[in-house]
């Protein structure tokens, strides 16, 4: 994939990041820019980026995945995933669309029952299913997590 570049974000790239978890309407709260990978073009556009930010209780997430709608389909969000999962201790969780279960189970990732959440996404899980209205075609909420 010669046309994009993978590489850690810098202060520069905090709005453009912002800017594009807001267009692709995704969770916009704590989006430190030192926890991103970024994919960008070679004029540095931002194509795509993730993080893995921690919370509270200690657990890991990978979050704030995101691909410009004119770069899907090029494996940008396989590629981050997979650098991103090269250097993340376990377990790492998720959160996800029912409808991006079968991506991210390519990674590993298995989706958690209810007794298996942590506290933290008991409460985020019992938030979405309050607010149903948010996801698309009877869609829900699923906390996915890799142990290996």
């Amino acid at each position: 994939m010669a046309d994009v570049v993978f590489r850690p974000a810098t202060a520069d790239d905090a709005a453009d990041i912002k800017a594009l978890i807001r267009l692709v309407r995704i969770n916009p709260m704590e989006l430190d820019w030192r926890r991103f990978l970024l994919a960008s073009s070679p004029d540095g556009t931002l194509a795509a980026c993730a993080q893995v930010k921690p919370h509270a209780d200690g657990t890991l997430e990978l979050a704030s995945l995101a691909v410009r709608p004119a770069w899907r389909g090029r494996g940008l969000a396989r590629r981050l995933v997979e650098q991103l999962l090269s250097q993340s201790p376990r377990p790492l969780y998720l959160t996800c669309r029912s409808g991006l279960e079968s991506f991210y189970e390519k990674f590993g990732f298995r989706t958690l029952r209810a007794d298996e959440l942590t506290p933290y996404f008991r409460r985020l899980q019992k938030l979405a299913s309050a607010m149903m209205g948010l996801f698309r075609n009877g869609e829900s909420l699923l906390v996915m997590r890799l142990d290996v």
